[in-house]
């Protein structure tokens, strides 16, 4: 049985308004700045009530807007992809976002991958995506001055590579070939107009063109599916040819599982990459996962921990490709390189991405 140190009903504690304050504070945020506190009726209601007073607290000029959240019209549940469905083109919303310096994104699913975050960039806006975890996941992961340029650093290694490819000694054997891929890399606050990052920050991955990817991704006992916010109990095996999963293989409940997720979209691109890369994080903890109730966090945390090999199907804007369907899946004991460069081994980061 798990305990929560919060509940829905209660407001927001000090401390972590001071968190926000900070992270805030780093993002650029300054007195008399417009600011919007982005949310739908779904949002966790102590993220919106924490960023507002954090954003108070810097002087800025906040105001809050909220979507209703649309209904789930199936076929199952959706969680984790990065793509709020909330602002459904309300050019208002979207107005109001791009009018402002500053947006703290606390929408459930987040602004990454949304239609409508291009506009509200343009604008000029720079926007945190506040993953809906915990408040207390926010306290543990101190800010961390040193994360951003071993980021950078991790990113300008994959702009200068043409290849990508990931190892294991359960399998892996998959390759990753970087012409035309988008790379990128987000610590955890943004400084720059028009830019987004996510907090937890901490990755290092790119958006692979079409027709790039191809190979074998083996998970094993220990690693995350962060869509169903569990560990993998029993052995699965993906194989990959041309972008797409074209077999799953497995004879445990794990595999089964998967299989039937990916099914259940009648829908090709669900079963296409996403996006690959690697944690960098520290501060992030693989074990955290059974210390939290399902409902009570999103499981950023999971996709940065240092040393990661991080696999997504789904949405890919960079091969053309769109589909509520989404995996998110950090790998332990994985080896990463680029043009035949260590960057992670066996789950371990190798220099210059070291702390």
């Amino acid at each position: 049985m798990t305990t929560s140190s919060w509940s829905p009903g209660r407001s927001t504690e000090w401390h972590w308004i001071e968190r926000f304050r900070e992270q805030f504070d780093v993002c650029g945020v300054r007195p008399g700045e417009p600011a919007v506190v982005l949310c739908e009726t779904a949002s966790r209601p102590v993220l919106v009530e924490t960023a507002r007073l954090a954003l108070g607290a810097l002087g800025a000029q906040v105001a809050v807007v909220e979507l209703t959240t649309p209904p789930n019209r199936g076929p199952v549940p959706i969680r984790s992809t990065g793509a709020s469905v909330a602002l459904q083109g309300n050019q208002a919303a979207v107005a109001a976002c791009a009018a402002a310096g500053f947006v703290a994104d606390c929408t459930v699913e987040g602004l990454l991958h949304a239609p409508e975050l291009d506009t509200i960039l343009q604008g000029g806006a720079r926007v945190l995506m506040v993953s809906n975890e915990h408040p207390e996941v926010f306290d543990r992961l101190p800010h961390d001055p040193d994360l951003r340029p071993r980021v950078e650093a991790g990113v300008a290694l994959l702009e200068g590579a043409g290849t990508m490819h990931l190892s294991s000694p359960h399998g892996t054997d998959l390759t990753v070939r970087l012409d035309g891929a988008v790379r990128a890399g987000s610590y955890g606050w943004t400084t720059e107009p028009g830019t987004i990052a996510h907090w937890p920050g901490g990755l290092v991955l790119c958006f692979p063109a079409a027709g790039t990817t191809d190979g074998r991704l083996v998970m094993a006992p220990g690693d995350v599916n962060l869509t169903f916010k569990q560990y993998v109990r029993s052995p699965v095996a993906l194989v990959v040819e041309a972008d797409y999963v074209v077999a799953v293989e497995g004879d445990g409940l794990d595999a089964e599982l998967f299989r039937s997720y990916l099914a259940a979209w009648g829908d090709r691109e669900a079963y296409a990459v996403s996006h690959v890369g690697w944690g960098m994080n520290p501060a992030c903890r693989w074990d955290a996962l059974p210390l939290y109730d399902k409902g009570d966090i999103n499981g950023t945390e999971l996709r940065a921990f240092a040393g990661n090999a991080l696999y997504s199907t789904g949405a890919n804007e960079v091969a053309g490709r769109f589909t509520r369907g989404h995996f998110d899946l950090p790998l332990r004991h994985h080896t990463v390189t680029l043009d035949g460069r260590p960057v992670v081994v066996d789950g371990h980061l190798q220099p210059p991405l070291t702390p």
